[in-house]
């Protein structure tokens, strides 16, 4: 298994999918990769850090070599993303919508057959207006290299982090759309998961910030009430990554307490 992002919502899926196999866990922050393995091989896995930068093609690479030593990939988890609060406009898109894209295609070049992948999108790319379909078409199928080369990512029409945040994330789902195509050609599957406010020790630093009570807010006006965890997240990865979800693949899935819902239905709609 590759893990990409070392942070509890990837921790959580490797956890429940990950045993009796070699984990390789790739972070940009070497600390963060080795903090985890350390958890995970206490806990009976054979985890592996590796220092990985995902806004970069070669370091994707290497990440992947270095898996290979032990194996064929079987699985992917990308985990791995910098938030809107985080970064610049311009790392979100190289990190988050390139590097993302980079990273499925690669793996799905040398996945194994059967094998699975599940990225981590977000619920903000569900709350963005709907695009053009020529538009879709240019976020799913565009070759990598020519990605941030795209009109509708131009500084020009990109207002702020959040907006390019929620083009990365709408890119992610579409971009999966495109290489279940491809994985499907070896016999792989791949989905994202759009988590909405999952407790984790960065989302307590947000709720603890200057946004806290924006985000309290969407707790207490979406339907479940409450934040999710990492855990139910991986609840809907272990079904898209077993058998069970033998005919899933290309498909994403919103998990956010009905936040998106209440966004466009319900308390959490924005004033006109």
């Amino acid at each position: 298994m590759i893990l990409v992002g070392a942070g509890q919502i990837g921790m959580a899926i490797a956890r429940r999918m990950g045993y009796g196999m070699k984990i390789v866990i790739g972070d940009k922050n070497k600390t963060n990769a080795e903090a985890i393995a350390k958890t995970m091989n206490e806990a009976g896995f054979d985890a592996v850090p590796v220092e990985m930068d995902l806004s970069s093609r070669s370091s994707i690479l290497a990440l992947i070599a270095e898996a290979q030593k032990y194996g064929k990939i079987s699985m992917l988890v990308n985990a791995a993303g910098v938030s809107p609060s985080q970064a610049s406009i311009e790392t979100i898109l190289k990190v988050d919508l390139y590097g993302t894209a980079v990273l499925l295609e690669e793996v799905g070049k040398v996945i194994k057959p059967g094998g699975v992948g599940v990225t981590i999108s977000s619920q903000s790319g569900h709350r963005m207006p709907a695009l053009t379909p020529e538009e879709d078409e240019q976020l799913a199928t565009t070759p990598t290299e020519q990605l941030l080369s795209l009109d509708i990512l131009q500084p020009q029409n990109i207002r702020d982090t959040l907006h390019a945040y929620q083009m990365a994330k709408r890119c992610n789902v579409n971009r999966v759309m495109a290489e279940a195509v491809k994985w499907g050609e070896r016999g792989a599957r791949v989905n994202s998961i759009s988590p909405g406010i999952i407790v984790t020790p960065l989302a307590l630093d947000e709720f603890n910030g200057p946004r806290g009570d924006f985000y309290k807010n969407m707790f207490a006006k979406c339907p479940a009430g409450r934040p999710g965890t990492a855990d139910e997240v991986a609840n809907v990865a272990e079904l898209l990554m077993s058998s069970k979800g033998a005919f899933i693949t290309g498909s994403d899935f919103l998990i956010d307490g009905g936040a998106t819902a209440s966004y466009f239905y319900g308390p959490l709609k924005p004033a006109k």
